[in-house]
């Protein structure tokens, strides 16, 4: 579990703030949202042929991958999130 000690500070930061799931949910967000820009910087050397323009079909199969994931951890989020 060598995501624990990597992230450790972050995990201790938002989890006291938000509770541990969705502490640990928000440091997955953090990680999710890192890929994409990492994937998204990628994409802007890896031009498609057919679509000048646009990234290769693999970066963008990748960042609308990414970016379900990011929609269906902040839902998570919002459920966890106590009620008034």
């Amino acid at each position: 579990m060598a995501v624990f000690n990597e992230k450790q500070e972050e995990l201790e930061h938002f989890e006291l703030r938000m509770g541990v799931p969705r502490g640990r949910l928000a440091v997955t967000m953090d990680l999710v949202t890192d890929a994409m820009a990492l994937v998204g910087q990628h994409g802007v050397y890896c031009q498609s042929q057919r679509w000048p323009g646009k990234p290769v079909m693999d970066v963008q199969i990748i960042m609308k991958n990414l970016s379900d994931a990011k929609e269906l951890i902040q839902s998570v989020m919002e459920e966890l999130r106590p009620k008034a």
